[in-house]
């Protein structure tokens, strides 16, 4: 059965230009700055999930509370007693100066209401982004960390040691490795299309085939984690399969490199 279904996923990959999985990924994982705003509005858009989803109908007199798998009306909303132990129940109560009383915690389910009352379904908890904000930084949808310029300094930091060890395939996903891959990435890319005496502004009239951009686009590859959805972008090539597809039929004929790249393969 899967083999009879696997052409069926690369036609809906390339007609709507994605790349990988189409039913399914690996669970999402950001990394949190902890305390303050960026902490608050984590709890806030997972509290608020069941409104995004139109599993809570707060315009209609439904609260929060009407959903009984989440960690509101499951744990945070009951007496002490009556949670699981590994709920860090106290802890979500304190970050929005409510006490673990019965008044603490209606005032804590009354401000999530009042939030999903007043906001639009769809962006419901979500933090609204700013344009002057990292590209990286996740707004909880996108981007691989929430927090602050300086806790993803921290955490590229971290990172380096790490990323210079051998990872497996899983890893070099990872939205960490990304980030560092995406630096280097575009280093290549800027070198690649001096090297090609290619501005920038021409990728867009030049066929996803052109040899110099493919040629930039197996460097890339070779030596960086970035995506080939992040290629295909950069270098006006369509799609990332359009990228897979270039890359792989040219390592099937001839690996030399155009010759304005032989010395700057070298090089970089």
């Amino acid at each position: 059965m899967i083999c009879r279904l696997t052409p069926s996923f690369r036609r809906f990959n390339i007609r709507h230009r994605l790349w990988g999985r189409l039913f399914g990924d690996r669970y999402k994982a950001v990394p949190v700055e902890g305390g303050g705003f960026y902490y608050e509005t984590l709890l806030d858009y997972i509290h608020l999930n069941p409104v995004r989803a139109g599993l809570v109908k707060p315009q209609t007199g439904g609260s929060v509370l009407d959903y009984p798998w989440s960690s509101v009306a499951g744990g945070c909303a009951l007496l002490p007693g009556r949670r699981p132990k590994w709920l860090a129940a106290e802890e979500a109560l304190q970050a929005f100066a409510c006490k673990d009383t019965a008044r603490g915690r209606k005032s804590w389910v009354d401000r999530l209401d009042r939030r999903a009352r007043e906001e639009a379904r769809e962006n419901c908890g979500v933090a609204a982004p700013s344009a002057e904000a990292d590209g990286r930084l996740s707004q909880l949808r996108r981007g691989w960390y929430w927090g602050s310029q300086a806790f993803a300094e921290r955490l590229l930091a971290l990172g380096e040691a790490a990323l210079k060890r051998k990872r497996n395939r899983r890893y070099r996903a990872a939205p960490e490795s990304r980030a560092h891959g995406e630096k280097e990435a575009l280093r290549l890319l800027k070198e690649g299309l001096e090297a090609a005496g290619l501005p920038p502004a021409e990728l867009g009239r030049l066929k996803g085939s052109d040899p110099r951009k493919v040629a930039i686009a197996r460097i890339i590859r070779k030596r960086t984690t970035v995506s080939m959805s992040w290629i295909a972008e950069q270098l006006a090539m369509r799609s990332a399969a359009n990228v897979s597809q270039q890359i792989r039929r040219k390592h099937a004929g001839d690996e030399t490199l155009p010759k304005p790249f032989q010395k700057w393969s070298i090089l970089s």
